[in-house]
């Protein structure tokens, strides 16, 4: 076998990019789905306008995925984090998906996700390093129908 030549790239070039996405839909209407990945960002300003918190997140099939949830140190504490994810919630409840994933480390935020009404789903323990366990979660839509990722 020939050896495989593997480069990385910080930023994937367009034309690698674009023929990365034509390949999965293909393979995606193949079996009747579609990924529609959106990636977005919500960001939460104080009173006087300066950034208080950011909820980077994607939509793909039938699942919005929150990527990372940040609020600054001197707003903690505030309810801008539950603010952003009920934000979250409002803007895609009704819109035909099932739930909202996200994952944590044991040193972050497992109790404030719950807090939240998020489900733990699993948790993936390090015993190396058990500050970075990971708690995945997830919390579901009260969809009647259920139509993103069906073509």
């Amino acid at each position: 076998m020939q050896p495989h030549a593997i480069t990385r790239f910080d930023t994937l070039p367009q034309t690698v990019s674009s023929l990365v996405e034509s390949g999965h839909r293909t393979y995606e209407r193949s079996h009747g789905v579609r990924c529609d990945y959106t990636p977005f960002s919500l960001v939460l300003r104080d009173e006087a306008g300066a950034i208080a918190g950011v909820l980077s997140a994607y939509t793909a099939y039938a699942e919005v995925y929150v990527d990372d949830l940040w609020v600054a140190e001197e707003a903690r504490g505030k309810g801008f984090g539950k603010a952003l994810l009920t934000a979250l919630e409002r803007q895609f409840a009704g819109q035909g998906f099932n739930n909202i994933n996200l994952v944590t480390s044991a040193f972050q935020a497992v109790a404030f996700y719950k807090a939240c009404g998020f489900e733990v789903e699993f948790v993936r323990e390090n015993p190396m390093n058990p500050k970075l366990s990971k708690t995945f979660f997830i919390k579901y839509f009260d969809e009647a129908e259920q139509n993103r990722g069906i073509l």
